[in-house]
């Protein structure tokens, strides 16, 4: 008994540090799940930003390894057989850039490798070997957000169809507009896409690229940078083109479920 009542004061402080990107709370933006919303303080940019160069743009690694501004028919190869595993990179077009950049960091991921972003011999294994992550629902379209492995992946009735790279949250502490502090925290749990925009939100905490929230001010958001480790407020970043992609496809449709785990 006196653990159970431990373990729901925990969840009441939790609650009460934890804000999410969007400290606004959806009582005061209503849901636009076909257009972008305005923001409240400033215009909303008509198109999302080009996709930030990746983190390292000099090709300076020892010869037999692929990394970004590499070119050619072994990157075009390595592009397929990131999508052939589900790896999400974009259109496969023979130059290494920030899109496989995201895709290699997920498949690292995946095999617990370091996230370097390089492919070297051990990455090359991986995607040889098939590695790819292993799903905990098995029913159904739920988004699995690992945390530990900072892994955003799309599953249908248990089994993983794309996997992408994400950024959640630091678990530091920050200050708040109201001059408090909370922490930045994606909280374990299942929930459900319950409002959308498709646009830029103007958020107190940052600019989200057309997010998709399911708990609070917690939200799947374009972010214009989604470095291979816990970095946000309490979202999940992906890349501009891949909430884009997530978008154009219908992927996470309003009441789809979203497991944190």
């Amino acid at each position: 008994m006196r653990r159970a009542v431990t373990y729901a004061v925990t969840l009441a402080t939790a609650a009460a540090l934890v804000t999410g990107c969007d400290t606004s709370g959806p009582e005061q933006a209503a849901p636009a799940p076909s257009a972008p919303a305005p923001a409240a303080s400033a215009p909303l940019p008509e198109s999302p930003p080009p996709e930030p160069p990746p983190s390292n743009p000099a090709p300076t690694t020892p010869a037999g390894k692929l990394r970004t501004g590499s070119k050619g028919p072994e990157v075009l190869a390595l592009q397929q057989s990131l999508t052939k595993l589900g790896y999400w990179n974009g259109r496969a077009d023979g130059t290494f850039g920030s899109l496989t950049q995201q895709a290699v960091f997920a498949l690292q991921k995946a095999a617990g490798l370091t996230r370097d972003g390089v492919v070297g011999p051990k990455t090359r294994k991986a995607l040889d070997e098939g590695v790819r992550p292993r799903a905990r629902s098995d029913g159904g379209r739920v988004v699995e957000i690992d945390k530990k492995r900072q892994l955003l992946m799309l599953v249908d009735d248990g089994e993983v169809t794309q996997t992408f790279n994400t950024s959640t949250g630091s678990y530091e502490r920050y200050e708040t507009t109201g001059g408090g502090t909370a922490v930045a925290a994606t909280p374990d749990g299942k929930f459900k896409v319950y409002r959308q925009i498709d646009g830029w939100r103007n958020a107190p905490l940052g600019m989200l690229w057309r997010p998709k929230y399911f708990n609070g001010g917690i939200a799947v958001h374009g972010a214009t940078s989604v470095p291979p480790y816990p970095a946000s407020h309490g979202c999940a970043r992906l890349s501009i083109s891949a909430m884009n992609h997530l978008w154009g496809g219908d992927e996470i449709p309003l009441r789809t479920r979203v497991w944190v785990y």
